[in-house]
């Protein structure tokens, strides 16, 4: 989705959405967007293009990290505190992409529910009952999507965190012990992160996908 909902935001509108949001008020905050003619449906697709950004930066972030830890554990004479400095930097640079990825989801289930409650809401007063049935079957089929969808995301989310931890393992045992056999000891390691690093990838572009085809259903 290249043409964000918000992409040119108005300065005026722009700081009076960050107030609401600041303060909590989500009905006040859907209702002044509805008043500029953006509905929930609008929000949480560029919300979900918001998580797909993200996720998308943390593929980048933690295919980028494993090729420089691939390469400086591989070199030997090099100097020790460098690797170290490598390493750690892009642990922490992972570790903020995936904090990213955690946020944005967040925000996704957030006006996702608000949409599906209203949703609900909504066919309960349509006394047409031919047209109820329809918005049912329509409700029940974009929720099971959109089921689909943060299931495709928080298992992509939750291979993170293992991928995290044995980069962290490596950037503390080299922080102990910083000389060349600590560098040899972290090339047996290699075969674990990059499997688990490449089963992240997997899964972040299948989330990726399934976003891309959430989206595109609603449209």
């Amino acid at each position: 989705m290249n043409n964000r909902i918000f992409s040119q935001p108005l300065p005026i509108l722009s700081a009076l959405m960050l107030i609401l949001l600041l303060s909590g008020c989500a009905t006040a905050y859907y209702n002044t967007l509805e008043k500029f003619g953006i509905e929930k449906r609008d929000i949480l697709a560029s919300r979900i293009d918001d998580a797909q950004d993200a996720q998308g930066d943390a593929k980048e972030q933690f295919t980028s990290a494993l090729e420089r830890y691939r390469s400086v554990i591989k070199v030997d004479g090099g100097e020790v505190e460098e690797v170290y400095d490598t390493l750690n930097a892009d642990f922490e640079r992972s570790q903020s992409r995936a904090a990213d990825v955690s946020e944005r989801i967040d925000e996704v289930e957030s006006v996702a529910e608000d949409l599906f409650d209203e949703w609900q809401e909504e066919i309960a007063l349509f006394s047409d009952a031919d047209l109820r049935r329809q918005s049912q079957a329509m409700y029940r089929e974009t929720r099971r999507d959109y089921r689909d969808l943060l299931q495709a995301m928080h298992r992509a989310e939750a291979k993170m965190d293992p991928v995290l931890t044995l980069f962290q393992d490596q950037v503390l045992f080299l922080r102990h012990n910083l000389n060349a056999r600590a560098i040899g000891s972290l090339r047996a390691e290699l075969d674990t992160i990059e499997q688990a690093t490449q089963s992240l990838i997997e899964e972040m572009e299948r989330s990726i996908a399934e976003a891309n085809a959430f989206v595109a259903s609603m449209s």
